[in-house]
């Protein structure tokens, strides 16, 4: 009778071919949730990879104009301080 019983309550315990078919569904449906977002982050990771680029070459722009400058200022000598 042990047995019968053990035999039945795990069979209770499986799901039904309805439940496994509904989370499948639901895993499918997540799984292309993800694959939008993570579509999207991508191209939020390639635009955000441009804009430093960009920022970086006008960092190194500024940077050449200011040692331009510095280079044009006069070198103090020591004649010339008190």
């Amino acid at each position: 009778m042990r047995r019968h019983q053990q035999a039945s309550s795990s069979q209770e315990a499986m799901p039904s071919i309805t439940d496994l078919v509904d989370r499948v569904e639901r895993l499918l449906l997540r799984h292309e949730e993800l694959t939008r977002t993570n579509a999207l982050l991508e191209e939020q990771v390639r635009q955000l990879s441009q804009e430093r680029d960009g920022l970086r070459s006008r960092l190194n722009a500024a940077r050449a104009r200011v040692d331009a400058l510095l280079d044009r200022l006069p070198v103090e000598t020591e004649k010339n301080t008190p």
